[in-house]
């Protein structure tokens, strides 16, 4: 069974749900994609007859390039957004929490980069899985003026601990798969072209197991309660993205080449001579 969306592709069958991300070029996570994932996790976390979701690119690059820094030239992009949001959080918090709060098994199939928002994708999900030589990932924030807004800080602290997650926060580099496995932001990493495989046996398996098995599991090994932590995540975030470095520093690297294939690819080094100019 297939459902229609704009920037992302979802078949389901035998239990299992594949999504898989499809917003060309890098597939930035915009207004119209944060609807689309919003509507089906909405949608599927009602549906008992799926006990796996599996999300993928198209994109062999990128699984999720970050948000949309195109919000910065839109005044209304927030509150576009208003009506996504969970009670007590903000939009982006909301999608990470959706992933994360999924009765069904989450896994995600990671192929190629992912950044910002599109880091706190793949560590809300319950399992995340890296293709050696291609997966990487980025808190890519602090070189845009502001810090995660979308529960990474949370997840983070949670997965690799303090210490480490301040490496990421603060130093803003791009980490490598075995990196990523070696921190635990990551289950484990695998060749390229057996990472498909491993995905497809796994999401099999959890999703032949008999009912009620899958629930058992999630209840006893129950999600964190990242409740005050979300809250101050929110404020720290809020404050930054209304200061004008931060708005100065997102349009400075779209004018710069930012989500377009080429400059994503390196978009750290872009932001770090982009942030060296500012005054």
């Amino acid at each position: 069974m297939t459902a229609p969306y704009q920037t992302i592709h979802v078949v389901t069958q035998g239990g299992i749900a594949r999504v898989t991300i499809d917003n060309a070029p890098v597939n930035v996570l915009s207004l119209q994609m944060m609807v689309e994932l919003t509507a089906f996790l909405d949608s599927v976390k009602d549906d008992a007859a799926t006990k796996v979701v599996v999300f993928d690119s198209a994109n062999p690059d990128f699984f999720i390039a970050h948000v949309d820094m195109t919000m910065a030239e839109d005044p209304k992009f927030f509150e576009k957004l208003t009506a996504l949001a969970l009670p007590g959080l903000n939009p982006f918090q909301s999608l990470s929490e959706r992933v994360r709060r999924l009765p069904q098994v989450t896994i995600v199939q990671l192929e190629g980069m992912a950044r910002g928002g599109g880091a706190e994708f793949v560590a809300a999900a319950d399992m995340s899985f890296g293709a050696i030589g291609r997966a990487a990932l980025s808190q890519v924030e602090a070189l845009m003026g502001i810090v995660p807004g979308g529960a990474g800080t949370q997840y983070l602290r949670h997965r690799v601990g303090r210490n480490r997650a301040l490496e990421v926060l603060l130093g803003a580099d791009l980490f490598d798969a075995k990196t990523a496995e070696r921190y635990g932001w990551i289950n484990r990493v695998l060749p390229p072209d057996s990472i498909g495989a491993f995905v497809d046996a796994l999401a099999q398996n959890i999703s032949t197991l008999a009912d009620g098995v899958v629930a058992a599991a999630k209840q006893a090994v129950p999600a964190e309660d990242y409740g005050n932590g979300l809250e101050s995540e929110n404020a720290a975030w809020a404050g930054l993205i209304a200061r004008p470095a931060a708005g100065r520093l997102i349009l400075g690297g779209l004018e710069r080449g930012a989500q377009t294939p080429v400059v994503e690819r390196n978009i750290e080094v872009m932001l770090r001579e982009l942030a060296a100019q500012q005054p």
